[in-house]
């Protein structure tokens, strides 16, 4: 039986940025799936701190070059990509000199520049999305995981929703406990309606400050189903979750882990294999 594709949109993968309990997860749980029933693919910010040749990152020509338009600006889209072991699983890395560059402070992009998080989040979703559909490669399942990946599942229900890449995907959002300070940019919605999204796509964040719930909370309400991923995520989120009636995974214990996933996703797209 052919495998099942899985994208993983991913705030942050160690060992590429220093080791976090959320950068660890980035890591551990798509290696945990890939195999013989899921082919992973993940996609991640290719932050300033990545060290390209320790990692053995390189360009892929083929996928770069294309330039996205934000805030009537155009900003280069590069891919790099590297092979994550001991899995050999792909990890591709969006790149951009305005919103990824290496720092004189510690701390990735999102934590010392936070005033261009919301071009940043726009960047990032609109890279993935183009270069999986110049990959040809069409995801069962896309899992996006971190405030960073909040607003794929938007993109993906709207402006890619009769993309052929993208059409049979079923959307998981991945509850994590790391949060923002503050609110986005007060022109966030505005940068978002000019890339052709309308104001009735974007009601629930428009009128008021777009912080770290409302930016989650965005997330579920375009997504097919959730999951908690830690257990110290916040609890409005998780009772929004169980709120909308999507189907919810709570808080897995490591050991279970594995196993239960793969039955949340297979309880998705229909799959009815025996259990690991």
């Amino acid at each position: 039986m052919e495998a099942k594709k899985v994208l993983f949109i991913s705030q942050e993968v160690s060992p590429y940025v220093p080791d976090t309990p959320m950068s660890k997860l980035g890591c551990e749980i798509p290696q945990s799936i890939h195999g013989r029933e899921f082919e992973v693919r993940i996609f991640t910010p290719k932050y300033g701190c990545i060290n390209e040749r320790r990692n053995q990152l390189h360009e892929v020509i083929r996928l770069s070059g294309l330039n996205l338009m934000i805030d009537d600006n155009d900003h280069p889209l590069i891919i790099k990509v590297a092979t994550l072991l001991p899995s050999r699983m792909q990890v591709y890395f969006i790149d951009n000199d305005d919103y990824f560059h290496p720092l004189p402070e510690k701390g990735l992009e999102t934590e010392v520049i936070p005033e261009e998080n919301d071009e940043r989040l726009m960047f990032f979703t609109a890279g993935v999305m183009e270069t999986v559909k110049k990959l040809r490669w069409q995801p069962s399942v896309i899992h996006c995981s971190g405030w960073v990946s909040a607003l794929a599942p938007l993109y993906l229900r709207t402006k890619y929703a009769d993309d052929p890449t993208f059409r049979s995907a079923k959307i998981v959002y991945a509850l994590q406990p790391e949060k923002f300070d503050g609110a986005l940019d007060p022109r966030f919605v505005e940068k978002l309606e000019q890339n052709e999204f309308s104001a009735e796509n974007l009601s629930a964040i428009s009128g008021a400050p777009v912080d770290y719930i409302t930016l989650n909370k965005f997330a579920i309400d375009y997504s097919d189903a959730v999951m908690q991923v830690t257990e110290d995520v916040d609890p409005a989120l998780i009772e929004y979750a169980k709120q909308s009636g999507k189907p919810f995974l709570e808080y897995i214990p490591e050991e279970e882990r594995k196993k239960k996933q793969v039955e949340f996703y297979r309880s998705l797209i229909g799959d009815g294999e025996d259990d690991f």
